[in-house]
């Protein structure tokens, strides 16, 4: 269903997608009868807030964590008390591409800034990147390992934001069990609803907002594609266009679009002349600013399509430059210079 993430809510809370029954897993009640949804609380609030009936598991290893998520246990129609560990992802490092291109998003964060990033490879990377600077807020999506090794650095105190300041905000959490253990009952944690955390009035209120998110190719004017290859669905579209658009208005903000060149083994360019045929376009070319691979950064913000093209080739693979340079010049007719 091609929704974004924040949107979702709405759909429940306004009858246009009815809830009939909603499947939760909480933390136990506390003494005043409150359990927490732990670590999701995005649509999952809205939902339990609309459905006719609500069946909760209530799991000892799921965190208390603070914010939107607490549901009084009496609004519970069934319960079933059952312990059983949360999915993990396993925290891996970077590969030498992800670093490369870690390196270089890196660069284009600052002390102070605000910072919302994915899960991957590429996230991971350029937080490990990041250790050294002061001061950086979180307001983001998702609370991965990732940024936690970046708090444990002292790189984190979220004091310049106008939003939550001195918290981390986020909607869920997705990690390692030492990450759901450092979020239990930490009062510098917040869950909020997704309606709220990925709403771009919200994102651009934050000063210098930096929202680095991945794609599966962006063409030479850059349309970017990040929900299926071709026809094949690979995805839904997310948060993507709501931080995107929230750092375009936030002060000083920058939006950052991070991508490995190429892909099946190095015998694929992600940076294409056209997208492939049936390519969702999740981010259009009004709102691309950044564009980052291992070989480098593409800053698309004011400049001409042509122009454009030219900074895009530069941080294709070597081996494809020349191919898409032709190609621009068949299908775009554009007189774009031979790139090496």
């Amino acid at each position: 269903m091609p929704l974004f993430l924040s949107e979702i809510p709405k759909l429940f809370r306004w009858r246009e997608q009815r809830v009939d029954t909603a499947l939760v897993q909480v933390s136990p009640p506390d003494r005043h009868g409150f359990c927490s949804l732990g670590v999701s609380v995005e649509a999952t609030r809205a939902a339990v807030e609309v459905a006719e009936k609500v069946i909760a598991q209530i799991n000892p290893q799921m965190p208390r964590i603070h914010g939107e998520g607490f549901i009084h246990y009496r609004r519970f129609h069934r319960v079933i008390e059952a312990e059983s560990p949360l999915p993990e992802l396993p925290v891996r490092e970077p590969g030498e591409v992800a670093r490369r291109i870690g390196e270089h998003v890196a660069s284009l964060v600052r002390d102070g800034d605000c910072l919302q990033m994915g899960i991957g490879e590429i996230p991971d990377a350029t937080l490990a990147c990041l250790t050294d600077r002061r001061d950086l807020g979180i307001h983001t999506e998702m609370f991965s390992d990732g940024l936690l090794r970046l708090v444990e650095a002292g790189a984190v105190s979220n004091a310049r934001k106008r939003k939550y300041p001195g918290r981390t905000v986020a909607t869920f959490v997705f990690g390692s069990r030492r990450l759901y253990d450092f979020c239990h009952d930490n009062p510098e944690v917040v869950l909020l609803d997704v309606e709220y955390t990925n709403d771009t009035q919200v994102i651009r209120q934050n000063r210098n907002v930096v929202a680095i998110n991945s794609a599966l190719e962006v063409d030479v004017t850059g349309q970017v594609c990040a929900d299926s290859l071709g026809t094949r669905i690979y995805s839904g579209v997310g948060g993507q266009v709501d931080f995107v658009r929230g750092a375009a208005l936030s002060e000083g903000g920058r939006a950052i679009i991070a991508l490995p060149s190429t892909a099946a083994g190095g015998t694929v360019s992600r940076i294409v002349p056209v997208l492939a045929a049936g390519a969702g376009v999740v981010t259009t070319r009004a709102h691309a600013h950044y564009v980052v691979t291992e070989y480098g950064i593409a800053d698309l913000r004011g400049r001409s399509l042509r122009e454009r093209a030219e900074a895009l080739i530069r941080i294709a693979h070597p081996r494809f430059r020349p191919w898409l340079v032709e190609e621009v010049r068949r299908l775009w007719r554009w007189p774009v210079p031979a790139i090496d």
